[in-house]
């Protein structure tokens, strides 16, 4: 009998699962989540020790960083130069109230407050700078915009450089706490042999609590920004950017919408700097420059701007390049050299300094090659929006068109 006679549907048809592996999206995120799940499991019994899952870890915070720039450029499409200076905020925010740091300060006491308060305060510390920038500036659009917050980027880090007495200076702020929980379990799947439940639980006694925040605090990102992608908010945002005339004259205010995007995607990075700042436990000014802006901008571009799974792929690969493949180079290619009989270009002769040495000063060719070839292959990045992925195929009929004209008018 069919369901049409009054037999209740079957629970695959309930969750219409072929439906949602059809879902470009819906696939990816099922992919990222049975990753997030096996990584520290199938990595711990393969090299029997962690640091594969703290590089996951560190992972973690670019992919929260591009997933709050992409608020500001892939849904209001303002180019934001400067994010990195709201990464720093959050992450000195954290630091400051939670360390010993204003106890050598003109303040002569120090404030521990517990991480999972300061989390939220370092997220909103960041959004009122977030704003503070945006309401005299977000009238400016395109490159002068650009220029704003490139500068804004260049003055933060030099701020907490000059106040020394404050921040440390170039000594940085250190000893910084940790989070705590009432209780934690732990096993084999986190590297510490039979089960068993701690409590009180410091994180820095297990680098898997720290992968498991981190997926946690995605998770939230990812629902947040997915339903104000969804909102009335983020329709304005996309009208705003594909044309900012046409969207005033609907009646959208598109200073204040505007001013909302930079405030978010400010408090994403906010929320990020505090979860840097208690993992890393050390926030120097030397990790917040102007590179840090553009490697996430990269990581937005790549992955397909306007799409958060499309981000989320782009952050993760652009780590695995930067920060894991690139530095690696040099060694791999001289054992590469070694294992196939060539290790004579492993010494260094007359002008030829070695191959380790050679491959490490084409580290930026190669990164700015790999960059390159993307843009040119695929320009809408790893995984678009449809509406980015039609806007670029409809750009690239017009210039057709236009050069057939021209071809013919001559």
């Amino acid at each position: 009998m069919s369901n049409a006679a009054g037999a209740r549907p079957s629970l695959r048809e309930r969750l219409n699962i072929r439906q949602r592996i059809r879902d470009r999206d819906t696939a990816v995120y099922g992919v990222l989540i049975i990753v997030a799940l096996l990584f520290p499991l199938v990595t711990i019994y393969a090299t029997g020790g962690t640091a594969l899952v703290s590089h996951a870890t560190r992972a973690g915070y670019w992919v929260l960083l591009a997933i709050g720039l992409n608020v500001v450029v892939g849904f209001a499409g303002l180019l934001d130069l400067g994010y990195a200076a709201f990464f720093a905020i959050g992450a000195y925010t954290y630091a400051l109230l939670a360390s010993p740091q204003l106890a050598s300060s003109p303040a002569h006491h120090a404030i521990h407050i517990n991480f999972w308060i300061l989390i939220f305060g370092s997220l909103l510390m960041a959004a009122l700078f977030g704003a503070v920038l945006g309401f005299p500036t977000l009238r400016l659009r395109g490159d002068y915009l650009a220029i704003v917050t490139l500068g804004f980027g260049e003055i933060v880090p030099q701020l907490f450089y000059n106040f020394d007495q404050w921040t440390g200076g170039i000594n940085a702020v250190g000893l910084i706490d940790q989070p705590l929980l009432p209780a934690w379990i732990q096993g084999p799947w986190s590297g510490d042999g039979d089960f068993k439940v701690v409590s009180p639980f410091n994180f820095n006694t297990d680098p898997v609590a720290y992968y498991v925040l981190v997926c946690f605090l995605i998770a939230i990102a990812v629902l947040l920004v997915t339903n104000l992608y969804r909102s009335r908010l983020g329709r304005a945002w996309m009208a705003i950017r594909e044309d900012e005339v046409a969207a005033a004259a609907m009646g959208i205010n598109t200073v204040t919408t505007k001013l909302l995007a930079f405030g978010i995607g400010a408090s994403f990075s906010g929320f990020a700097g505090a979860y840097y700042a208690a993992d890393v436990a050390l926030v120097s000014p030397d990790n917040f420059l102007f590179i840090v802006s553009i490697t996430v901008l990269v990581m937005v571009v790549l992955g397909g701007m306007g799409n958060i799974t499309g981000v989320i792929v782009g952050a993760l690969v652009m780590y695995y390049l930067v920060f894991y493949l690139i530095p690696g180079l040099p060694e791999n290619a001289t054992s590469l050299a070694s294992s196939i009989g060539l290790g004579s270009l492993n010494q260094s002769s007359g002008d030829w300094p070695g191959l380790g040495e050679e491959t490490q000063r084409l580290n930026f060719i190669i990164y700015g090659a790999i960059l390159v070839g993307m843009m040119l292959l695929r320009p809408q990045g790893l995984l678009p929006s449809r509406v980015r992925e039609q806007e670029l195929k409809h750009a690239a009929v017009q210039e057709e068109e236009a050069a057939v004209e021209q071809l013919h008018a001559t």
